[in-house]
């Protein structure tokens, strides 16, 4: 009888021991520092992702997110007082209403939000299940994706010569502005090496924008910032003869502009073989 005590007890003192390393945060996981954990939840799971897209199933408008995800799963330990579903998602709707967010659906047991500051727009869902004692929180924070492939002439000159255009993501521009930003000068600098490599090259340089904005502001934009490359590569030494700029405003999309990561691809110099 006092092997099975002693084994009994040895038993509850292994149980604990795992129940207790189970309800540790995994193992380089942490809380997003825009938005932290309900007390007594632990990190279950979590995703992280530089570039992503998440559609969520619950609403029909601005659905589509997309930019660097975070996909964090909170479960309750043991024995500590659980949330219920309203209390998980009123946790979260209070918070993001203090940081200025929008709420895009607020449901028993579902949240979307939308956070709006200096430009940068940042996506949540959080998701609870099982009475409360797990949810999910899913936070988005969009941006442009980076290009994988740097841009200098000869990947510049590859592309030209096999389709006959290419897309230039390295020209930066303020919101509503024509005016080329220094941290362009080192797409601009590779797009004159091409240009003085490759001496028969004639080039068109076309501005794209997205759709926000009136169509006859964006043609005009479009335009003008074409015109500011064309000027920055003839001061640079290019001849102007082998130059032309234009602008096509929102008319030719390389991806949908109802999503931001699509309006950010939307918004482009394109050079363009001229013969």
């Amino acid at each position: 009888m006092k092997k099975i005590s002693v084994f009994f007890v040895l038993g509850i003192l292994i149980f604990s021991s795992i129940s207790l390393a189970q309800e540790k945060d995994k193992k380089g996981s942490q809380d997003h520092p825009l938005l932290s954990r309900i007390p007594n939840y632990y990190i279950s799971d979590q995703a992280n992702k530089d570039f992503d897209s998440y559609t969520s199933p619950y609403i029909d408008n601005d659905n589509v997110w997309e930019g660097k995800l975070t996909q964090t799963n909170y479960s309750a330990k043991e024995g500590a007082k659980e949330f219920s579903f309203i209390q998980i998602v009123r946790n979260y709707e209070n918070a993001i209403k203090k940081l200025g967010g929008k709420i895009l659906l607020s449901e028993t047991r579902i949240l979307n939000a939308k956070i709006e500051k200096n430009e940068a727009v940042t996506y949540v869902s959080v998701e609870a299940f099982n009475d409360g004692r797990d949810y999910t929180l899913i936070i988005v924070e969009n941006k442009p994706m980076e290009d994988e492939v740097t841009i200098d002439a000869a990947s510049l000159n590859k592309g030209i010569s096999e389709t006959g255009k290419i897309a230039v993501y390295g020209i930066y521009f303020d919101t509503g502005k024509s005016a080329i930003k220094p941290e362009s000068k080192p797409t601009i600098g590779e797009i004159e090496k091409m240009l003085k490599q490759n001496t028969k090259l004639k080039l068109f340089v076309i501005g794209h924008t997205d759709i926000d904005g009136s169509l006859e502001s964006n043609m005009k934009l479009s335009s003008d910032r074409a015109a500011s490359v064309v000027k920055a590569l003839i001061e640079n030494g290019v001849q102007a003869s082998r130059l032309k700029s234009g602008g096509v405003g929102p008319y030719c999309p390389v991806e949908s502009n109802h999503t931001d990561g699509g309006k950010a691809k939307n918004r482009r110099v394109e050079l363009v073989e001229m013969f």
